[in-house]
């Protein structure tokens, strides 16, 4: 069993890269993002409740995070292992279960191509925190200040690794590949 955590700012590509890992590994996939905005889109208490942080670009409450992970650790526990996005929660949830984290990947693009590629996908998406440049900025600056700071988490345990996220999605690819090859 392998567990990865996929790491990086908005829009480095973090969903389309867990997609290609699940199909070449044979994974689960966990998404917080895509987890909340189905609550969103099929209209639930917590959807509702969760649109208008997705809105202003702001994260969500952990708790409400937390509670939904640990669910779907706790139905997937027995799977060949899960790639999460964005949580250091997950070594808490995956001990009460006696798993752990293997490696946290971080995936580093640089600002103004995270917001050309946000603006893009917004484009497509119809999701609104998607298309607007300020709230782009904002959630950037919320990445930076609060979720960024992770990364020292995993890297004092060993388990940090940080690749490129600029270029083809297949060079991405091989460069996250690469690491897991090394485990």
């Amino acid at each position: 069993m392998i567990n990865i955590v996929l790491f990086g700012a908005p829009g480095c590509g973090k969903g389309t890269q867990a997609q290609r890992l699940k199909a070449h590994y044979g994974i689960e996939h966990v998404s917080t993002g895509e987890v909340i905005r189905d609550e969103i889109r099929r209209g639930t208490e917590l959807g509702r409740s969760m649109e208008s942080y997705i809105k202003a670009g702001k994260l969500a409450p952990d708790q409400i995070v937390i509670g939904m992970i640990a669910n779907y650790v706790a139905e997937h526990k027995h799977a060949k292992g899960c790639i999460f996005v964005q949580a250091e929660e997950f070594d808490k949830i995956l001990a009460g279960h006696g798993l752990q984290v293997d490696i946290m990947i971080d995936i580093h693009v640089p600002e103004e191509e995270l917001i050309q590629r946000i603006l893009l996908r917004g484009k497509d998406s119809g999701r609104a925190d998607d298309a607007s440049e300020e709230v782009i900025r904002g959630r950037l600056d919320v990445y930076r200040q609060q979720t960024a700071v992770v990364s020292d988490y995993y890297a004092a345990q060993g388990k940090y690794a940080s690749v490129n996220g600029t270029g083809t999605m297949d060079d991405v690819f091989a460069r996250i590949t690469d690491v897991i090859a090394q485990l």
